[in-house]
């Protein structure tokens, strides 16, 4: 089956999979989304219409963007204020409890340490999406969120440098630690160099694109979107990191977004919307994809699954030793991080699709079979147990978000409030009855008020041209709509001023009112 049609079923069921977590609200859509993964390949039908999975396709196209994205999101001056912290948890932490759990598991186990370090090292990433799953509803100290954001935007490239040191180890027969040395510092160090010359480079061209009389919006976008997988591409072609790459150009890209937000509005607002839009998507398709992989792991190893329980003790142990390494690392080595959150700290470390990536990548490095299945079996317990338990224990340590939980009802409220002040004033203006009529109609839809049957005899008055407004009407209609948005944003307003209502509610629906102006008055995005 080709890439495109696989891709094709899995985006239909990230499409499905959204909707059901939209109606179930208080379930993770990660979990949502894992559960559709495995139903797909629970069905024969839609499991055979996708392809197996590929580390290298799935890293490039999938990991990469949205490390990307991620890395855009988060200021340089932050990373600059962390580096200790940074190169303290996605290095020396990373590193320490990889090397500490392989040394007990081969010692326990009677496994080779450098196969012990294979294990431990594919189990050394974290993933920033799947800790967000396991917190949903509840609150959790900014900087322990952001110190965990901050560790798995690196910690992926640690994890690979320390499998390749594994292989190494296998092949020499020798630790050969001045040459890993070398190894972690040109790849890391060339992965920052080139991610951050080659997003300069891009940068500046699309900077001078912007300000002179050959910018193309679709163009430039075009070239913005392109940038993850062109750098990823140049950079493990050039045997550097392509992960830390990415980050770097990100952390680039965030600084030209802060500067330039003004100089082309159309389209860095079209750059936002697609990013958001691609985080969402992207993040959702992660999450089917474990799903289905997990399913064909466990379904494909079911024999060895009951021959012998090695896989399940070693990847607990695993999960629970680097717990331990993640504990006391926060609990003497972070300043101010009392027992409680250390704790938050060391089950804040969850593990999802790099992992997995890494688990198939060793396949094709001289690891026989029999020893890849347990190894698989190994990581599969690894993820399962580190998403578990902090959902688990989270709903005990953590508070409800009581804002986050509160807010849909009270932004419904607010949304009802100020369309009766629009629809008021609409009102009490000169129009004709059928102008009258279609504005009230478009200033209902902003709380979905009008049914299903109001919509479709509207479309069917259009359609049949029983509603066609004259030039006049139509300038009457528009002038209408823009006094209706003035009206509802100063009644915003004044609830900003006298502090009755929480900030970040007034600027969600403020800016709601300011795009259907705009889809209003904007002559390229104009639908009246």
């Amino acid at each position: 089956m080709s890439l495109m049609l696989s891709s094709f079923v899995i985006l239909i069921t990230v499409a499905i999979s959204d909707i059901l977590a939209k109606i179930v609200p208080h379930i993770s859509s990660t979990y949502v989304n894992l559960f559709a993964g495995i139903i797909l390949g629970i069905i024969p039908f839609t499991n055979h219409l996708i392809l197996d999975f590929n580390d290298g396709i799935f890293m490039m196209l999938i990991i990469a963007p949205l490390l990307f994205f991620e890395g855009q999101s988060t200021p340089v001056l932050l990373v600059k204020n962390k580096i200790t912290n940074i190169l303290g948890t996605a290095v020396g932490l990373a590193a320490v409890s990889a090397i500490l759990a392989a040394l007990l598991i081969s010692r326990l186990f009677s496994l080779a340490i450098p196969l012990a370090l294979v294990v431990t090292a594919i189990s050394t990433p974290t993933d920033a999406t799947a800790f967000d799953s396991v917190i949903v509803g509840r609150t959790i100290e900014n900087r322990i969120k952001k110190n965990l954001q901050l560790e798995s935007l690196f910690n992926d490239a640690t994890g690979i440098i320390l499998l390749q040191a594994a292989f190494l180890w296998l092949q020499t027969g020798q630790v050969a630690f001045e040459k890993n040395v070398f190894l972690f510092i040109f790849s890391a160090g060339g992965g920052i160099a080139l991610g951050a010359i080659l997003s300069l480079m891009i940068m500046a061209f699309r900077q001078f694109l912007v300000r002179s009389s050959a910018n193309v919006i679709s163009s430039q976008t075009l070239i913005y979107l392109l940038t993850p997988f062109c750098i990823y591409f140049l950079a493990e072609k050039m045997g550097v990191s392509g992960i830390i790459a990415v980050v770097t150009a990100g952390l680039v890209h965030n600084s030209e977004t802060t500067r330039s937000r003004f100089s082309s509005p159309r389209q860095m607002h079209l750059g936002m919307q697609l990013v958001n839009f691609s985080n969402a998507v992207l993040n959702s398709f992660v999450f089917v994809v474990l799903g289905l992989s997990l399913e064909r792991i466990i379904f494909d190893q079911r024999h060895n699954i009951s021959n012998s329980l090695r896989w399940l003790v070693i990847g607990g142990l695993v999960y629970f030793l680097m717990l331990i390494v993640r504990y006391v690392y926060a609990r003497f080595f972070i300043v101010d991080y009392t027992n409680r959150t250390a704790v938050l700290f060391a089950l804040g470390g969850v593990h999802g699709t790099v992992t997995l990536a890494m688990t198939f990548s060793i396949l094709n490095n001289g690891i026989s079979q029999v020893l890849f299945n347990e190894i698989i079996l190994i990581e599969t317990v690894v993820i399962i147990l580190s998403m578990l338990a902090p959902t688990v224990i989270f709903k005990i340590l953590l508070p409800v978000d009581v804002d986050e939980l509160n807010k849909a009802t009270q932004l419904k409220i607010l949304r009802n409030e100020l369309v009766i002040v629009g629809i008021q004033h609409v009102r009490t203006m000169k129009l004709s009855d059928k102008v009258r009529e279609i504005v009230i109609y478009d200033l209902r839809d902003q709380v979905q008020k009008n049914t299903l049957n109001a919509f479709f005899n509207q479309w069917r008055s259009v359609t049949t041209d029983k509603t066609t407004l004259t030039s006049i009407q139509s300038v009457e209609q528009r002038r209408a709509l823009m006094q209706a948005f003035d009206a509802e944003r100063k009644f915003l307003y004044d609830l900003a001023k006298n502090h009755m209502v929480n900030s970040e509610y007034i600027y969600d629906l403020f800016s709601e009112i300011l795009l259907s102006e705009s889809l209003v008055l904007d002559p390229q995005n104009q639908v009246i």
